[in-house]
């Protein structure tokens, strides 16, 4: 089915990261997940390249394109690339919108052009050992001390964590209003008090570095709080559907191409005398997820076009991200299946899709926690 998403700018962006990518991260792609980090360089380099802050102001050195669908290329074109380390997605479509929405012009000139040229990489900090996405249950408190704030706790899971020169913290500042007394503080690396945990090891995304952070009596100026003190619950309700958007987008782009892969496969590799696809339960398999894949693919590209037009709903971005996920995984696992043994090496990339694709249910708000938040929307 003709999609009608993409113009010509867009498809010139495309270009632009198809090059880069091929360039800067499809040779180091196999080293950074050895080593479990991407090289600090190609932060730079791609800030460089233009493929940081797309939508911050120009004046902050950015994009200056109040276009999700930059956003989007530049994610599709990573998954394509396997350069499933590149953490670009987290920085431009989870933390931007704190920066260019929240921040003071004070605090936008000084961390937005580090944001775009690389310099500053970004994390957010939300998850702690005992709170995911229950955010009542976060204990890292924030203590006001004169013109300091005083933070204590810990996060885990945090990705871009060990690179990251800047992170959202999220903290409890007023803990007899439970969610409600939550705020948002900026946390630069080298604070006194903030130190990293250790490297985590995960199943899939393996070079994308995620790591525990720590706040030991961490003073930071007061003027390092995000926005309006005991709001950080709202916030982070008006940035999530984005963030979910995004994580939505890395779905059906890797279910895309892991059928693109195996329908490939099953066209090639043969079986009792003829391809594997030409057997009707693999050829059932086939039409059915290529008709999922279409059907993802159509409803995707309708919520980026509501993100644009700044109508897209918590409720449609919590469908499209559980929805999507799910057939991620389902797309994967199907497709390790019909390429049989090949599908469990990872010399196979379908076998490194679905290590990937299995965090994607997860994070960003699980398939359960999503269903909760379309089913209160139909007041159920």
């Amino acid at each position: 089915m003709e999609q009608h998403l993409y113009e010509a700018e867009h498809e010139a962006f495309r270009e632009l990261c198809k090059a880069f990518l091929a360039r800067e991260a499809v040779p180091h792609n196999d080293e950074w997940d050895k080593a479990g980090i991407v090289d600090r360089e190609i932060w730079r380099k791609a800030g460089a390249a233009g493929l940081l802050g797309m939508d911050v102001d120009e004046k902050h050195g950015g994009g200056g394109q109040k276009d999700f669908r930059f956003n989007a290329v530049l994610v599709e074109e990573i998954v394509a690339a396997g350069a499933s380390g590149l953490g670009f997605g987290l920085h431009n479509d989870v933390v931007a919108p704190y920066l260019t929405d929240l921040a003071t012009e004070e605090q936008q000139k000084r961390w937005l052009p580090g944001f775009c040229s690389g310099d500053i990489v970004t994390a957010i900090a939300m998850s702690e050992p005992g709170a995911g996405s229950d955010l009542a249950g976060v204990r890292t408190s924030a203590v006001r001390d004169g013109d300091e704030w005083v933070l204590n706790g810990q996060k885990t899971f945090i990705t871009n964590g060990e690179l990251a020169d800047l992170v959202i913290v999220v903290a409890k500042t007023d803990p007899s209003l439970g969610a409600h007394g939550i705020s948002l503080f900026v946390v630069e690396s080298g604070t006194p008090g903030f130190t990293r945990g250790r490297r985590l090891e995960k199943v899939g995304l393996k070079a994308n570095d995620t790591a525990e952070l720590f706040f030991d009596n961490c003073r930071i100026p007061a003027d390092h709080l995000l926005g309006q003190e005991n709001s950080g619950f709202y916030h982070l309700m008006a940035n999530l559907p984005r963030e979910r958007l995004g994580i939505a987008v890395a779905a059906v782009a890797s279910a895309e191409q892991v059928l693109a892969i195996t329908l490939d496969y099953a066209k090639t590799r043969q079986a009792f005398g003829k391809p594997i696809g030409s057997f009707q339960h693999n050829r059932f398999v086939l039409a059915e997820l290529d008709t999922e894949v279409t059907i993802a693919r159509t409803f995707l590209n309708q919520c980026i076009a509501e993100q644009n037009a700044g109508r897209l709903t918590v409720a449609d971005a919590a469908k499209a991200k559980w929805w999507t996920t799910e057939l991620q995984n389902k797309v994967a696992d199907r497709c390790v299946q019909l390429h049989g043994g090949y599908g469990f090496m990872m010399e196979y990339p379908v076998a490194k899709a679905w290590l990937n694709s299995r965090v994607q249910t997860i994070y960003g708000g699980t398939t359960e926690i999503m269903k909760e938040i379309i089913g209160r929307s139909l007041g159920v």
